[in-house]
Order: C-alpha cells, then structure tokens, then sequence
C-alpha cells in the first residue's frame, strides 16, 4: 500500500496529541494522530481522572465530618465499591469510543498501532496484528507520546511485582496493606486515597515528602497522613525488596527497619516513553527527553516537535495541553507561511513552563502551588520578601469548617513588586490557585492588587491579608 500523506503526523493520542492535532486542523492543516493503547491517554484513564475522582470521595467525607450539623450524620467511612464504580464510570469502563468519535467530529484521522518515525518526515505504524502502514508528513512530525513510571534499581524489586500508579488507579481489589515508595504527588495522593479506603499504609521516602514545593506543604501533609493512622517513613531508603512465597512484599530499609504490605506501589518518578519511537534515525537518543525550544520544536531538527512529558518541562496534564496549543498553532503559522509570534508570552510560545507552572496535589489538605518557592526565587538571584499568612485567622475559614488548618505564602519581588510564587495549604485551596497564577503572568502590581476585592467572608480574603502584611513589613523596613 502506498504511503499516506498528510501536513502533520502526530504521535501518541493523550489529551496532548489531541490538543496539537486540533489546533492545527483549526489551523488549515490536514492530520492524522497515531495511538497504540487507548485516545485519551494516561490522564483520562490512569491518572488524573481516575485518581482525582477516587480521591473524591475521602475529600468529602472528612470535610463533611469538619462541619458540626454535618458530621453527625456521618455513620460510616467510604463505601470503596460505589468509589470504584464511580471511578469506572469515569474512564468509561477503558473505552474510548467518545475520544474516538471526537477525533472524527473535529475532522483528525486515526491510526491504530505503534508509530516510529522511520525517515526524514515519514512514520510507520506497526498494527496489533503486524500490518504496517506508512504515514508522509508534508511539514511536521509531533512526538507526544508521554511517559512511564520509573523503576528504580533496587535489589528484587523487579521481581516483587510492584505496582505502578496504573495498578494503583485501576484497582479492583483494595489490599489490607499497602507500602509505597516516593514522596512526591503520586506517593502522597496515593497514601491520601488508600488511608480513607481503610488499607493500612506506610509512605516511604528518601527525603522529606513533596521535594520542590514549600518544605511546610509536605510536612503538612505528612503529619496528616500520620494523624490519619498512615505510617510515614522519611530520610530513609529501601535496599532491598522481596515478595516472599506467601504473597507479602517485604522492604528492608537503610535504617535497619522492615516493612511488610500486602502490595508495594512505586512511585519515584517518571521516564520519557520514547524508547521506540525512532530517534535514532534522527541522530537522537532513544530512551532520552527531548530537547525543545519554547515553540515545541527540537533543537537541531526543524520538522520535529516534542510536547508534554517528553520535553521534561512541565510533566503536568494542563501544562502539556498549553504546550500543545502552542505547537499546533505554530506549525500551522510555520506551513502556511504566517507570522510566528515566538517572543515570550506569545501566541506561539510556552512562556508559562519556565516560573508559572500551577499545580494542585490532592491530599488531605490539598496543596495549591504556582511559580516560584522560596529556595527557586533566591537561586534566580531575586530580591524577594515571603510572606505567610494562617489560613485559620480569616473569617471566611471560620465558616467552612470548625477547626479550619491552613497557610498560605507569597513569594514577592521586591525590586518589580509584583507577586512570583504562592502556596496554599489546606482545604479545598485549588480553586484559589488561578487567580495567583494571573496574577503571576499578567504581572499586576501589587498597587493595582489593591484594587481586587475579596468578597467577604471568603477564604480568598487571603489576599487582602498578604497585602497588609507587606504594607507592614516594609513600614517596618522603612523605619
């Protein structure tokens, strides 16, 4: 069969490859999206969906339980069957007959199978049945294709058959027990969510828990997992792994310790899943994160584009999917020969992935984090003042929850007096996530900032707070 052309060939049908593949049709562009397991991807099947949709279910259980007139009608923990239905309802059971059809309303063509580029803008597409076909891309070759979890090299891990966070989103069977490895958002969300299943937990972690956020989040969150009857292990190291014959998984640890669990859940980071995909017929190196500019498109290879995970910039899903409008926008711009906008906060560009990237870790309490910490700022070499605030000291707390635990820091530059980082710590604290992040990207000085009132009694009054203690801070330096 001869080869079929299109303008863009994309690789890997994730809400990445969706979004690229989208923008450029929009753009005028012919398309064709190449997938080997289900269109979606790890974020509507195994990971954000499902995992936010199970730890739903605890969120508002304890928060019901925080609430006096509430929490007296609470007669039992969580009913874990009618989670996991709901959590299968969500995935649609694995089946992507919608994402499929959506492809096809919005005019994308899909190939089944494993891509690899094979040639200088050619792709072939190895089929389950091993039927090949050969895809032409006149202009660009997108590689979205994601990443796996890291297995690290650990004595008898391999074969103690660990979970991935793909087993852990996807359980049928909840186990008595469960050990995890990694203390980053996957361990900690994973912790969150089995602890209310009523699975006994341990949490393992080399270092404290959520490495690169505010030291105070992960310790927030540690201590609420102990209080939630999670054992949390920090500072400490597994060295060895074993699945003994009666089915426990046994972790012997640097300080002499062993843990026992029924299942052992490895979360330690993630991998780019570009191993197969023909790099090295580009004089890349397969296995490797691509190497990207700020329009997608990797250095030394002027048809190919990395996006989302690949790239290692941002390895979240709405991080990808900004990425992802960029790219497509900008092939589409670059094959027909219109202006390409690649200055910074361009049409063209992914700006945001270098000090505004918005994150929310779903623990008990939630974590809302945006642009720099502390520790970043100052490695940038900016004058900051940090500013801390007690969640519980504001009115509109009062009246969420009885006993409201909470904190809250701005990360300030001094010198353009504008805000550059923020964290929230506790409660329901995502949905005051975007308006620091505007308030990041557009740069609004805090003089303007003033003129943003909080609706009153809110727990967004936060910003009023931040505002005044600032003003004080500096009175105090003045004199």
């Amino acid at each position: 069969m001869a080869a079929r052309e299109f303008d863009l060939i994309v690789i890997g049908a994730g809400p990445v490859g969706e979004n690229v593949a989208d923008r450029a049709k929009q753009g005028g562009l012919s398309v064709v999206v190449v997938e080997s397991e289900l269109v979606g991807g790890e974020c509507s099947y195994w990971a954000c969906m499902p995992s936010k949709t199970l730890l739903r279910s605890g969120a508002a259980l304890r928060a019901a339980r925080d609430v006096d007139g509430a929490k007296q009608a609470v007669t039992r923990g969580v009913d874990v069957a009618a989670a996991l239905r709901r959590r299968d309802a969500i995935v649609y059971d694995w089946n992507d007959t919608s994402q499929v059809e959506w492809l096809q309303g919005a005019g994308i063509e899909l190939v089944r199978g494993h891509g690899r580029i094979t040639a200088e803008r050619e792709v072939t597409v190895e089929a389950a049945d091993g039927t090949t076909t050969d895809l032409i891309a006149k202009h660009a070759v997108v590689v979205s294709t994601g990443s796996a979890a890291l297995l690290p090299d650990i004595p008898g891990l391999a074969d103690a058959a660990p979970w991935t966070s793909r087993d852990a989103t996807a359980v049928r069977e909840v186990p008595a027990s469960l050990a995890i490895l990694g203390g980053g958002v996957v361990g900690s969300e994973m912790a969150t969510l089995f602890t209310s299943f009523g699975t006994r937990v341990t949490l393992v972690a080399r270092s404290g828990l959520l490495g690169g956020m505010e030291p105070f989040a992960g310790e927030t969150v540690a201590a609420a997992l102990r209080g939630a009857g999670a054992d949390v292990r920090t500072e400490v190291e597994v060295e060895r792994v074993e699945r003994e014959a009666g089915g426990d998984v046994v972790l012997n640890l640097s300080d002499g310790s062993e843990v026992r669990a029924a299942e052992l859940l490895v979360a330690t980071g993630r991998v780019p899943r570009t191993g197969d995909v023909g790099l090295e017929t580009v004089g890349l190196a397969p296995g490797e994160w691509l190497d990207v500019d700020d329009t997608l498109r990797v250095r030394g290879v002027d048809w190919l584009y990395g996006v989302g995970d690949v790239n290692h910039r941002a390895l979240l899903t709405h991080q990808g999917k900004y990425q992802a409008r960029a790219a497509g926008d900008v092939i589409a711009a670059r094959a027909l020969g219109r202006t390409v906008e690649d200055a910074p906060w361009g049409a063209h560009v992914a700006t945001a992935d270098h000090s505004a990237v918005p994150q929310v870790t779903f623990t008990d309490p939630e974590v809302a984090s945006v642009g720099h910490t502390e520790a970043s700022s100052k490695q940038a070499g900016l004058g900051i003042r940090v500013i801390d605030y007690d969640l519980s000291w504001i009115s509109g707390a009062s009246t969420y929850a009885d006993h409201y635990r909470g904190r809250a820091r701005a990360v300030i530059d001094t010198e353009r007096r504008v805000l550059v980082g923020a964290t929230f710590v506790g409660p329901d604290v995502a949905e005051l996530l975007h308006s620091a992040t505007i308030a990041i990207v557009g740069e609004v000085p805090l003089e303007r900032l003033w003129h943003a009132v909080p609706s009153y009694p809110t727990v967004s009054e936060v910003w009023l707070r931040w505002l005044e203690e600032y003003g004080r801070a500096e009175a105090q330096g003045a004199g």
